[in-house]
């Protein structure tokens, strides 16, 4: 099939070259696909975009959002063979939205400030999906979400009608409480038990970090790269001085580690 080159392509052009590659004679991966089999490319190409973000690598990120971009056209023109939606009444639908959530851009409604359109784009949204109580408001949170994400989305919503400690020190407290839950657990030695108190330590750890106002995913990413990088300085030293690392204590790593981590402080 011919395409026509063009210096520069629009939305309108990625529309009909995800038609022509899944027509027949297209693209034979193209049309195998389905919403289930690209999945995992939604997820990946969404967490691309971030460390771009994370990275402020402005061609980085453009060419992620394409990519993100390419992933919404390919479930929306699968549902157009359907004939149940389009890539129009996509946008149609994300337009209503935005429009009815900022009444005060799009209608007379008056706010003073940020937390007065939190307010309302809370109110509003409950209102749209027919959510009567508050526990229909947190079971609204997409199971799908990582899950320190959805526990701190959970927790946000939960403290919206009162329910949360008055301070830090609550939440705190009750991670003292549940580490000794999970000590418990592990003398008795029940891996259901465990999983059970282990989940409610971390649940409790993330209530913490929103009192830091800190977001609980990225917060546990950096540390997984700050241990990558400690790491990376133990190995090192182990190499330059002769060190079997598999071979050493435990106690010999730890006195590595310390050195690295002293060398970090100086920096």
């Amino acid at each position: 099939m011919s395409f026509e080159k063009k210096d520069k392509y629009t939305i309108e052009d990625l529309l009909e070259i995800m038609k022509i590659l899944r027509a027949p004679g297209g693209c034979p991966w193209d049309r195998e696909q389905d919403h289930h089999s690209i999945r995992a490319s939604f997820i990946e190409e969404t967490y691309e975009a971030v460390e771009a973000i994370d990275t402020d690598n402005t061609e980085l990120l453009k060419e992620e959002l394409g990519d993100v971009l390419l992933q919404v056209v390919f479930h929306s023109r699968i549902e157009e063979e359907a004939g149940r939606f389009n890539f129009d009444d996509v946008a149609d639908g994300i337009c209503k939205k935005m429009i009815v959530r900022h009444p005060h851009v799009f209608g007379d409604v008056t706010v003073e400030n940020s937390a007065d359109v939190l307010k309302n784009w809370d109110e509003i949204k409950k209102k749209t999906k027919s959510q009567k109580t508050q526990t229909e408001v947190l079971q609204s949170v997409s199971p799908a979400l990582p899950a320190l994400m959805r526990s701190a989305k959970v927790q946000h919503k939960a403290a919206k009608v009162g329910f949360d400690w008055p301070d830090i020190s609550g939440a705190l407290d009750k991670v003292g409480e549940e580490l000794a839950e999970v000590r418990e657990a592990a003398k008795a030695g029940d891996p259901d038990h465990c999983q059970e108190e282990l989940g409610d330590l971390l649940f409790a750890v993330v209530n913490v970090s929103r009192f830091l106002h800190v977001e609980p995913e990225q917060a546990l990413s950096l540390a997984c790269n700050k241990f990558i990088g400690r790491f990376a300085g133990v190995e090192k030293l182990a190499a330059e001085r002769g060190i079997d690392m598999e071979k050493s204590s435990l106690e010999e790593l730890d006195q590595l580690w310390d050195e690295v981590k002293r060398k970090e402080k100086s920096v």
